[in-house]
């Protein structure tokens, strides 16, 4: 492709015709005209179709057009950050996507080490689905996404997943909840208890809803939360049984003001950082994989036998 064939062509596309596109350029028309014509076939499409006296976008022109836009705002960009390279007073601004199936306190235990770089980090957060995410990612709007899966094979996108680590999942319940679950032990206790889980779409759900069938228990859902942080609200005010990562377990405790009745090593979740380098060299990157890799997920993991839900 030839990229000021793109760029006669955003300008035309923006500007609302040739005439208005040929002024701002200071080129003729018939010029402008030809160069689209040589885009067109470039692409095997029409990327306009005539309206009364003027043009209008086609369905892949539209297209074409929201790429175009990406592509001139990233070039800006890189003309605004060569510019600006030779500051030292300038921020390293880190973008960095979280999937809304990750847990709050676990993403903010990843993102943390990318804080304390020697030199001033300025990170930038954002949580979406990860299909959306990735589209971020691929458009270089993101430096990096955090999730709890690797990409999925349904989504086109050149990137490259690291593992960060894993960690089995822990059953809590506060106090009203322990008190009507009987004395039955774990995980007998989950038959027929009120239980809020993650959606159906998240890795650990799946992983969780096979365990229990595999396990012969059948508890009583009540709820089904993409936010991990919304589950746990619901868990901490005695709406059910909630699960969350055993590295975090004690920090769930407090935090929620509930205690853990159980846990199992055999509903695994995992955790992914994706990015477009297959060979990680951004200073946030890294910091985030060997803090993950070296610490977070290396932690011995307290040990809990089966014991009375009581």
């Amino acid at each position: 492709m030839n990229y000021k064939h793109l760029h006669y062509f955003f300008q035309v596309a923006k500007r609302g015709g040739v005439l208005r596109a040929s002024e701002h350029l200071h080129m003729s028309p018939q010029t402008i005209s030809g160069q689209i014509q040589l885009l067109e076939e470039a692409l095997g499409t029409a990327l306009f179709s005539k309206s009364g006296r003027g043009l209008a976008l086609t369905e892949t022109g539209r297209l074409v057009l929201g790429y175009a836009e990406s592509i001139f705002s990233i070039g800006a960009e890189l003309e605004e950050a060569v510019r600006d390279f030779p500051s030292k007073s300038k921020l390293l601004e880190f973008r960095v996507g979280v999937a809304d199936a990750v847990p709050k306190t676990i993403a903010c235990r990843l993102i943390e080490p990318a804080s304390k770089l020697q030199e001033p980090v300025r990170i930038v957060c954002r949580e979406w689905k990860l299909d959306t995410l990735l589209g971020e990612l691929a458009m270089h709007r993101l430096d990096l996404v955090i999730a709890d899966a690797p990409i999925p094979s349904s989504v086109s996108v050149r990137a490259f997943n690291h593992r960060l680590g894993s960690c089995g999942v822990s059953f809590f319940a506060a106090p009203s909840v322990l008190a009507e679950a009987g004395r039955a032990r774990f995980p007998d206790c989950l038959d027929g208890a009120p239980m809020i889980l993650p959606a159906e779409e998240s890795a650990v759900g799946k992983r969780l809803r096979t365990w229990l069938e595999d396990s012969s228990l059948n508890p009583r859902v009540v709820a089904a939360c993409d936010d991990s942080a919304l589950a746990k609200e619901f868990g901490r005010r005695g709406m059910g049984i909630f699960v969350g990562p055993t590295v975090l377990e004690r920090d769930i405790e407090k935090q929620y003001g509930v205690r853990a009745i159980g846990a199992t090593p055999e509903v695994v979740e995992e955790f992914f950082a994706i990015s477009v380098e297959r060979r990680i060299t951004h200073p946030c990157v890294t910091a985030i994989t060997e803090a993950a890799r070296n610490r977070l997920f290396a932690e011995p993991v307290r040990r809990r036998g089966k014991r009375s839900s009581t």
